[in-house]
């Protein structure tokens, strides 16, 4: 690829995340590993920005947006690899800090002379580490460097000319490189991960001694670049908010109200895919906590015509999606052309959704699932920040803590949480023994461990006995996982008396419902929802 094809490639993923907050943070060049998100997170974590970019980024490009630093990800392939991602060697000549984790350091060895191979011995998990007890060099010095986190096969058995070996371990002779005069560095193990101890100091080394960055990514800066901003697209003009109920809508409302005041108006859409008393939840929460005016729609009938017939999960979200924007654009003409709309699109949200880079893991609705015509401007003031930020940022906006910790739910509601057609019988069984699920969570004080906790339907029928008569029913799935951003999240370990409780109440409770099964996967391999 030329620079000039670069160049015009990555121009529209790097532009809406990136944009001016970059100048003086530090940008991951992402790789493809599973942990790419990871390093950005820990990074701000520090209080510094940090946003990924693609590994073909051209490197004009990336010194245009005036990083303090750059950090190369890990990523699955090997260098030897037909097609593996390659470094442009260009990137490393910026005159900025450059730090290679795992992959990230063995193509910045390549690209500069030095040797990568297949040892034939590859490490995983907890490996020791061995500083160098002549140089420790400038980032493990001072660092109880005795234990790290490996994933690895290829291994850097000879560092390029001018780079010194801080470190090694028992199958890699270079697990730690540096040429501080170039400001170049590279580790083969994980500083990213809880399980490398020093793994934070390490990275606060990088961050505020090699590539002086301030700390300053906090979210009183957030909302006082966020509202600049808003002033700055919409200007003197009106807009809509995109109201679910949600921490992400509601701060994106509170942080657009701040900049414009009374020309914002938020919409709630109702489309009938809510769980249990939400839209009147939402109403009466939105009364009480904001001096916004609140249009609440009642498009039930609409969402579920479009529904019919459909199981495709990606073409429910599109569905669900286009029709979440025709109705704003109805709303909009109502109240005399308002051009902007507001929606709580997070840096998850984008990231999941897929760029020319990345796979789709799930178009979210209002990504991947918008239409291609669109006769309103989106206004995404969340859409470089994880959910912890956006969280942060409302606490500071004086959101109510009920509103804040609200666990997540997927802006085509229960639609994704039966799997199959979407019918008005299935999704009354899934309100039912979601509300059931929800009250003994909450009474058992697990509320707010739980990043989310929710039921699927599986649209299929099983045999039971209830009553001394067979039955044929659905089966209700419980899932219920922990996570810090939803990038990665693990199956929460429930009481087996809190189980043993919402599958009675389940059963007792729902008709329709014979069966009560336990979700036990982690993401990856799988997804928090299951469509």
């Amino acid at each position: 690829m030329t620079t000039a094809d670069a160049d015009t490639a990555v121009e529209a993923p790097l532009d809406p995340v990136l944009r001016e907050a970059a100048a003086g943070g530090v940008l991951v060049v992402d790789f493809g590993a599973q942990y790419s998100q990871l390093i950005a997170r820990r990074i701000r974590e520090c209080r510094v920005f940090s946003a990924l970019v693609p590994h073909d980024v051209a490197p004009e490009r990336l010194a245009a947006l005036a990083p303090a630093g750059i950090v190369l990800s890990g990523g699955p392939a090997s260098v030897w690899e037909m097609g593996a991602p390659q470094l442009n060697e260009a990137l490393l000549g910026l005159g900025v800090p450059v730090l290679g984790i795992c992959y990230g350091m063995q193509v910045m060895a390549q690209a500069l002379g030095g040797e990568v191979a297949k040892t034939g011995a590859g490490e995983f998990g907890k490996t020791a580490l061995q500083p160098d007890a002549r140089s420790r060099g400038r980032l493990i010095a001072d660092l109880p460097a005795e234990t790290c986190w490996m994933s690895h096969r290829d291994a850097v058995v000879r560092p390029p000319p001018g780079f010194g070996v801080t470190a090694r371990t028992q199958s890699s002779p270079v697990a730690a490189m540096e040429d501080p005069g170039r400001g170049l560095y590279g580790v083969q193990f994980h500083p990213e991960v809880a399980h490398t101890p020093f793994g934070t100091d390490l990275l606060k080394t990088f961050l505020f001694d090699v590539c002086d960055a301030a700390p300053t990514w906090t979210a009183t800066t957030v909302i006082e670049e966020q509202v600049e901003r808003i002033r700055e697209q919409v200007g003197d003009e009106r807009a809509l908010c995109a109201l679910s109920g949600g921490v992400d809508s509601a701060v994106a409302a509170l942080l657009v109200h701040r900049a414009i005041g009374d020309r914002l108006t938020c919409v709630f859409v109702d489309h009938g895919l809510l769980r249990m008393n939400e839209g009147e939840q939402v109403e009466a929460a939105f009364s009480r906590h904001f001096g916004v005016p609140l249009v609440h729609v009642q498009a039930q009938e609409r969402f579920l015509a479009r529904l019919a017939g459909v199981t495709e999960p990606e073409q429910k979200r599109k569905i669900i999606g286009e029709e979440f924007i025709r109705t704003f654009e109805e709303e909009a003409r109502k109240l005399g052309d308002v051009r902007f709309l507001v929606q709580g699109t997070l840096y998850t949200d984008v990231i999941e959704s897929g760029s020319r880079d990345g796979s789709v893991i799930k178009s979210h609705h209002n990504v991947g699932g918008l239409p291609e015509e669109m006769a309103v401007e989106l206004v995404e003031p969340l859409r470089g920040l994880f959910k912890d930020e956006v969280r942060a940022v409302g606490e500071e906006l004086g959101l109510p803590e009920r509103m804040v910790w609200r666990q997540p739910f997927p802006g085509p509601g229960l639609a994704i949480r039966v799997i199959g057609e979407v019918t008005t019988e299935r999704l009354d069984i899934l309100r039912r023994a979601d509300h059931v699920l929800q009250e003994e969570v909450r009474r058992a004080g697990l509320y707010r461990e739980l990043w989310q906790s929710f039921v699927v339907l599986p649209a299929v029928r099983t045999v039971g006995v209830q009553g001394d008569e067979r039955t044929y029913a659905y089966p209700i799935v419980l899932r219920a996982v922990t996570s810090d951003d939803a990038m990665t999240a693990d199956w929460a370990r429930l009481p087996h008396e809190l189980l043993e409780r919402v599958s009675n109440r389940i059963i007792n409770e729902v008709p329709g419902v014979n069966r009560v099964a336990l979700d036990l996967t982690s993401k990856p391999p799988g997804t928090i929802e299951w469509e």
